[in-house]
């Protein structure tokens, strides 16, 4: 058994780990951190988790896991690199849920997050943990940065377009759309019922924390600087990732678009390529670790729509197939799920 702890317990994040974890034959929840709600159980927090985790919340500091052979931080920005160095010295292997890790780049991190980093030595080492991506080096791994739900469904819709250069990289539109539980567990008077119920807006039009996350993984991924135009969006529904991303074909290109992401994809138990004229819709990924992918071609554009559950394949799932992949398990393990319907 692995031993398991976890930062921050009491976010969306941080249940859905536990609600994932919990069925996992190979984790042992071991600690689980809550400043607010040190001493009290989790089920008391969580009714959903009664008779499956009666764990009560403690203090965060490194002590509290010395037991543990990983740490999942799922807290806001600026946490998980407090503890970062501590953990890691143990010999404890973290997997960050926040962006601590995901910008290389110092002061663009710096710029984007409004502080300063606590350990940007650390920067390096840091494995990116889209496992589509990066399967190898996340094995070897100590420490992953697990990725944005916005980047995972960005990402994943361009992969297979950007890894065989068939668009051009300075020429890339993502236009998405997430649900309110991506803005956290936090009062916040925009994601009110009242407030975000029957409307839709963009927001953070003028720049948005995830498109430099987002630039320097197409980046990675087409070899060549990319120029993206990213605009998200506010939905009235719970969970969800919806993105709709526009990209131009080089010129000459003579590909059937259908059959390469097929076969891209082939095997990989979490991205399902649906067949041409398909439309993914948010809830036939609720609640899984699925990100479901359809193409359309427009004479030299390509419209790709790439659907996630923000909470699962968009961070506590995806994180746990990070935890597989480190760990040596199968990477399905504790997330064969169906999605919920309706």
């Amino acid at each position: 058994m692995t031993k398991v702890g976890i930062i921050g317990g009491t976010g969306y994040t941080g249940v859905e780990l536990i609600r994932l974890l919990a069925r996992h034959p190979y984790a042992e929840l071991t600690v689980i951190t809550s400043r607010a709600e040190s001493g009290r159980r989790v089920s008391q927090i969580f009714p959903s988790l009664r008779g499956i985790c009666e764990l009560e919340f403690s203090s965060p500091d490194s002590n509290s896991f010395s037991q543990c052979d990983v740490v999942f931080s799922a807290t806001p920005n600026g946490i998980a690199m407090s503890m970062a160095r501590q953990l890691l010295d143990k010999g404890i292997r973290l997997i960050d849920l926040a962006a601590d890790f995901r910008i290389r780049d110092v002061a663009v991190w710096e710029h984007w997050y409004g502080m300063q980093h606590a350990c940007p030595e650390l920067l390096e080492e840091a494995v990116y943990g889209l496992p589509e991506m990066n399967r190898a080096a996340i094995r070897r791994a100590r420490l992953v940065a697990n990725p944005g739900c916005y980047p995972t469904a960005v990402t994943l819709g361009w992969l297979p377009l950007l890894k065989a250069g068939l668009v051009d990289s300075s020429d890339l539109i993502a236009d998405a759309k997430s649900g309110v539980s991506g803005a956290g567990r936090g009062a916040n008077v925009g994601t009110l019922l009242s407030e975000a119920g029957d409307s839709f807006k963009a927001y953070s039009v003028a720049g948005h924390r995830h498109h430099p996350e987002i630039v320097q993984t197409l980046t990675q991924l087409s070899g060549q600087q990319t120029e993206l135009l990213f605009t998200p969006h506010l939905t009235p529904m719970i969970r969800g990732i919806h993105a709709t991303l526009y990209a131009k074909l080089l010129p000459d290109i003579d590909v059937d678009l259908q059959i390469h992401y097929e076969k891209t994809y082939a095997e990989e138990a979490f991205v399902d390529v649906m067949p041409t004229g398909s439309a993914p819709e948010t809830r036939s990924v609720r609640g899984s670790n699925i990100c479901r992918i359809a193409l359309y071609r427009n004479e030299q554009r390509i419209i790709v729509l790439s659907v996630i559950d923000n909470l699962v394949k968009g961070a506590a799932g995806q994180a746990i197939q990070n935890f597989n992949l480190m760990f040596g398990y199968d990477e399905k393990t504790a997330l064969d799920l169906v999605p919920l319907a309706p």
